[in-house]
């Protein structure tokens, strides 16, 4: 009979692909897969249980001892013979992890990246997947762990990645998420250099039966006039850009390391919106950084309120150790950073709820990904999976995993309602 394994994959779309990587490596050990494990109210026994760990900032670091925690409770019951964890947490904290849970837990750290192809075990949604195509990260952020995580830039050969692409193309995937710390600074360590553009290209040849190509982390120093072009052309191409400016105080982007100035992020959003018709913006921004006065919080706030982006994720500060930040001094009270969340959060409601009217009467294309109690959920081109709103169908027929014209006559929130 042969061994059972199943996988938690916590923190982010990358982790998703590592965590297809090791499972792969597990089939070809003669394992058998279990899926969605931890939502099943009477657990059978399992023979491994795989907890891939995000460790990128605090509340990510609570969920997976918090999962790691529970796995150990399994274990003890006899539920689950033997527990793997890998990812970030275990890179950045393993001596620590091993004193915390001395229960006989196989301590990975991070699954290799590979230059080349590499072979994995779907677990994402089967009608979306993902394709990294590069790990680390140039760009030294003074907040970002990652570098300490992940080390520098490592760029998949374009070779590799469209085999890849070519082999997902095969597969019946619908969407194509495209994937790394920064996209837009793929190939920039390749001997020759290499251009994300160009090798969109390519994949959106090797894509024939993908209908979506979703870009996710373009850096704002490096996102250029081939990449918005090229967005802008392709109809594969989601009009969609993951745009994380952190903050737009140029006193704070500064000592963030961003090396992109108010002045140069004002244009560059000008210059998507104006090439790019009906473009969604998505963007992060963190609040709370240290010596972030209520007079540079307000510029940011103003900033925000005047943008209008369509999608935005709200973080406060994070003290990592061994990152640059972490030893400045003027660091943020606690409460003083979640009401400056709360704020951002609350005027973001009103610019949101403004963007989803704007889609009331359109007709749009929706990815179908699942059925719940007689209506479907699925997505439009301007929603990444997991992290943005969701269309609501109450209709009978049709099919998860395909295509369907959809006309939005209500909005509720961050969501939208077809018909």
């Amino acid at each position: 009979m042969a061994k059972t394994f199943s996988v938690i994959s916590l923190g982010c779309f990358r982790n998703i692909y590592d965590s297809e990587v090791l499972s792969q490596k597990l089939l070809r050990q003669g394992y058998k897969f279990i899926p969605n494990y931890f939502e099943g109210n009477n657990l059978s026994k399992i023979d491994a249980l795989v907890i891939n760990t995000c460790g990128f900032i605090d509340k990510a670091k609570e969920e997976s001892l918090a999962v790691i925690k529970e796995g150990v409770d399994l274990k003890k019951k006899g539920k689950v013979k033997k527990i793997i964890v890998f990812g970030c947490l275990v890179k950045r904290y393993k001596k620590q992890l091993q004193k915390s849970f001395p229960e006989g837990i196989h301590w990975q750290g991070l699954e290799e990246f590979s230059s080349d192809f590499q072979e994995r075990m779907k677990i994402s949604p089967r009608c979306i997947d993902f394709l990294k195509i590069c790990e680390g990260c140039l760009n030294r952020c003074s907040f970002c762990s990652i570098p300490l995580i992940k080390g520098p830039l490592k760029s998949k050969s374009q070779e590799g990645i469209i085999k890849e692409a070519n082999q997902l193309n095969k597969t019946g995937v619908k969407e194509l998420n495209i994937i790394g710390q920064d996209i837009t600074s793929w190939g920039k360590d390749l001997k020759p250099k290499a251009k994300l553009s160009d090798l969109l290209k390519k994949i959106v040849k090797e894509s024939k039966d993908i209908g979506w190509i979703r870009l996710i982390y373009t850096h704002p120093k490096h996102l250029d006039d081939s990449l918005i072009d090229l967005v802008a052309k392709e109809k594969k191409i989601c009009k969609y850009i993951d745009l994380p400016i952190q903050h737009i105080n140029d006193r704070i982007l500064k000592l963030m390391n961003r090396k992109v100035t108010k002045k140069e992020i004002m244009a560059l959003i000008k210059k998507i919106r104006r090439n790019i018709p009906g473009v969604v913006l998505r963007t992060s921004v963190i609040v709370g950084f240290p010596t972030e006065g209520e007079k540079e919080f307000k510029e940011l706030l103003s900033f925000l309120k005047e943008a209008k982006f369509e999608r935005l994720g709200v973080f406060t500060y994070s003290r990592e150790e061994g990152t640059p930040a972490y030893g400045l001094s003027g660091q943020v009270h606690p409460s003083t950073k979640e009401r400056r969340l709360r704020e951002v959060m609350g005027q973001q409601q009103e610019i949101a709820k403004e963007v989803s009217a704007r889609f009331i009467g359109e007709e749009l294309d929706v990815l179908i990904e699942d059925r719940q109690e007689g209506t479907y959920i699925g997505r439009s081109q301007y929603d990444a999976p997991e992290v943005d709103g969701e269309v609501f169908i109450k209709r009978a027929g049709l099919k998860v995993g395909q295509f369907y014209k959809t006309e939005i006559i209500d909005s509720f929130g961050y969501d939208l309602i077809g018909q």
